[in-house]
């Protein structure tokens, strides 16, 4: 199988990497994450998870628009209840569509070994996807790897962060 694996940091990457190389699966990396603000924290994850690609040997492909105006204009104009769906849509359908682009079977994404993400909501718009472009959501429920990733991404010096990503998730961290 051929796997496209939408990444959003490089602690989140490790373990998911490794857990599906365990499993005999070695994905593409895709960072397309216009989420995440300001831009210090975006260059910040983006150069981290870019380190973590190379050094480990994963194919990265970069989709590199930091989308302040347009997350945000987007996102204001919802109601903060569903902030994270148009989150996860937003990057989904981008990995769903590259991945159909350059003849992937599947896609995925390393939200999934965050015990913080809403698995069930991302796991429900992954599968909606897959089934509109054709595609495989594979579903891997990663969280049991969350904190041995987060000790070597800590151990490896790479950027670790304080919230999701988006900015009302950091105003919502420092409150």
């Amino acid at each position: 199988m051929k796997l496209l694996l939408h990444v959003c940091c490089a602690p989140c990457s490790v373990q998911c990497a490794q857990a599906l190389a365990a499993g005999g699966l070695r994905p593409d990396f895709y960072w397309y994450n216009p989420n995440i603000h300001p831009y210090t924290e975006y260059r910040s994850r983006r150069d981290s998870l870019r380190a973590f690609a190379e050094s480990a040997g994963f194919p990265l492909v970069m989709d590199d628009e930091y989308g302040l105006r347009s997350f945000v204009g987007a996102a204001n104009a919802l109601d903060h209840t569903p902030r994270c769906a148009f989150c996860y849509r937003l990057r989904l359908e981008k990995t769903a569509w590259l991945a159909v682009e350059r003849g992937y079977d599947a896609f995925s994404t390393s939200l999934l070994i965050s015990p913080y993400q809403k698995h069930d909501l991302i796991r429900e718009i992954g599968e909606e996807l897959a089934a509109r472009y054709g595609l495989v959501f594979f579903y891997r429920d990663f969280r049991p790897h969350f904190r041995r990733g987060q000790n070597q991404a800590r151990e490896a010096g790479y950027y670790m962060q304080k919230y999701c990503g988006c900015i009302y998730s950091e105003e919502e961290r420092f409150r």
